[in-house]
């Protein structure tokens, strides 16, 4: 076999074996397991993936949850947290009356009206009223 033909040969293998070689050596992101619902014999709520086991909120569930009126309805979603210069929570934004990404407005409640059972965000507050709410802007630059 001649020179130019072996290189050619060898080359192609090489470019066909490299993707083979990448995947072996990626490997997949372990998924990080969803927070348990635990009870201890002193406390008997359960605890939700929105609370740690010490009991602080996690931003990072709370923000684009879907929030839910007493009556089970959906009311909107939270857009933001918003904290003030001392890192406590001054409130939180929810994206109310918006039908597939439109039409909504954003409106600021206190996290303390937030309360999270049953694994999930629920507001003693109509959709209504919080249409009904002044309207919160970000401020852009």
């Amino acid at each position: 076999m001649s020179r130019p033909l072996i290189t050619a040969t060898l080359a192609v293998m090489l470019t066909a074996a490299a993707p083979l070689a990448y995947a072996q050596t990626m490997s997949p992101r372990p998924a990080t397991p969803p927070a348990e619902r635990t009870t201890t014999p002193n406390d008997t709520t359960a605890r939700d993936s929105y609370t740690t086991t010490g009991g602080e909120l996690r931003a990072s569930e709370i923000i684009g949850s879907t929030v839910y009126d007493e009556q089970n309805e959906n009311i909107g979603s939270v857009k933001d947290v918003l904290l003030d210069r001392s890192g406590n929570v001054r409130s939180v934004v929810l994206d109310v009356g918006a039908f597939l990404g439109m039409g909504g407005k954003y409106v600021t409640v206190s996290l303390n009206d937030i309360k999270t059972d049953n694994n999930r965000l629920t507001l003693n507050q109509t959709k209504e009223q919080l249409k009904a709410a002044p309207e919160f802007h970000f401020r852009t630059r």
